[in-house]
């Protein structure tokens, strides 16, 4: 499994609570599909600036704000999806399974403007443009990236 992933389920984790050690974060990671050892946890936890206190591990209490750094647009298309289909103003991309959260993300962080908005399920991301010309003009971004 991919790092962002991972990194994204760790932080989707923490929102529910901490966790005491490395072996708690260990299973969790394993009932959400992550086979990891402990220096690719070491290596999460500093990535994701975690903290550990005597309640256990939990995000950083500056501002709050903590995010996975998104590898680029074209990467993730490249890479997590197969195929593209418009329908007037939207847009249907297929991803391989549980890919589309990130890919929809990095789309919306590209700040392009014939994206509006995003809808990411497990493998299958909706984006609505402002128009058909939009759409289609995205498509053929997508497309290009796919060759």
């Amino acid at each position: 499994m991919n790092k962002t992933l991972r990194q994204r389920a760790i932080l989707e984790s923490l929102k529910h609570g901490t966790f005491a050690s490395q072996d708690d974060l260990q299973r969790i990671l394993r009932r959400r599909g992550f086979k990891v050892g402990q220096a690719t946890l070491s290596r999460d936890i500093r990535d994701l600036n975690l903290s550990k206190t005597h309640h256990g591990y939990s995000m950083p209490q500056s501002d709050g704000s903590v995010g996975v750094a998104l590898p680029p647009v074209s990467r993730l298309v490249r890479e997590f999806v197969p195929g593209v289909r418009s329908a007037q103003n939207l847009l249907v991309v297929k991803t391989i399974i549980g890919s589309a959260q990130p890919v929809a993300a990095a789309l919306d962080e590209a700040d392009w403007p014939e994206v509006v908005g995003t809808i990411a399920g497990d493998d299958t991301i909706l984006i609505v443009s402002p128009d058909k010309e939009g759409a289609h003009k995205l498509a053929g971004r997508i497309t290009e990236m796919l060759s």
